[in-house]
C-alpha cells in the first residue's frame, strides 16, 4: 500500500479495527455464555452425585447399625429356647416343693430338691433371666396371662390375688407370661323392683 492509500483509509482503518473489538466481544461473550451453561449444569451434576453419595452412606450407617443391633440381639438372646425349654424343670421342683415333707426321709429329699431348685434360679439369674412374680401388683397384660377373674373383698380391683404359674424373662423381653389370678370388684346386688 501507498503512503496516500493509507492516509485516503483511516476511517476504514478504525472501523474494521471496531468490528474486529465486536466480533471478539462477540465471541468473548458467547464463550462465556457457553462456559456458564457448562458450568451450571456441571454444578446441578455434582449436586445430584453428592446427593447420591450422601444417601449411599446414611443407607451403609443404617445397615451396620442393623447389623450391630442383630448382632447384639442374638448374642443376648441366643438363651432363649433353652431357658423355655429348662423352665419346665423349675415348675416341676416347684410343684415337688409344695408337697409336705412327712418324715425325715421326705424331709432330706424335700431340703434337697430345696437346694436344687435355688442352685436353679440361681444359675437362671447369671444368664438374666429373670422371675415375674407380680402377686399384689397390678394386672400387666404386658407380663401376666389371666386365668380367671374372682370377686374379692380382700384384694384392690384389677390386682392379682395369685399367682399360678410364674413368669420369666431374657433381659426384658417376656419368655413367659405369668399365669394369674386378677381380683375383681363385688358386683352390684340387682334391683329386683327395676
Amino acid at each position: 500500500m501507498s503512503e496516500s492509500e493509507e492516509n485516503q483509509n483511516p476511517e476504514q482503518q478504525v472501523d474494521s479495527t471496531e468490528e474486529n473489538q465486536t466480533e471478539t466481544e462477540l465471541n468473548f461473550e458467547e464463550q462465556v455464555a457457553a462456559l456458564t451453561g457448562q458450568l451450571d449444569s456441571a454444578l446441578k451434576q455434582a449436586d445430584t452425585h453428592k446427593d447420591t453419595a450422601l444417601r449411599a452412606k446414611a443407607e451403609s450407617d443404617n445397615i451396620r447399625r442393623r447389623a450391630e443391633r442383630e448382632v447384639s440381639n442374638a448374642s443376648k438372646f441366643a438363651l432363649e429356647k433353652f431357658a423355655k425349654e429348662i423352665l419346665g424343670v423349675v415348675d416341676s421342683l416347684e410343684k415337688a416343693l409344695e408337697q409336705p415333707a412327712e418324715g425325715d426321709t421326705q424331709a432330706a429329699i424335700h431340703e434337697g430338691i430345696q437346694l436344687t431348685y435355688k442352685l436353679l434360679l440361681d444359675t437362671l439369674k447369671k444368664f438374666n433371666i429373670e422371675q415375674i412374680s407380680p402377686l399384689g401388683e397390678n394386672f400387666d397384660p404386658g407380663l401376666h396371662e389371666a386365668m380367671v377373674m374372682q370377686e374379692s373383698d380382700e384384694h384392690e380391683p384389677n390386682s392379682v390375688m395369685m399367682v399360678v404359674q410364674t413368669g420369666y424373662q431374657l433381659h426384658g423381653r417376656l419368655i413367659r407370661p405369668a399365669r394369674v389370678i386378677v381380683a375383681k370388684g363385688k358386683s352390684q346386688p340387682l334391683d329386683e323392683k327395676a
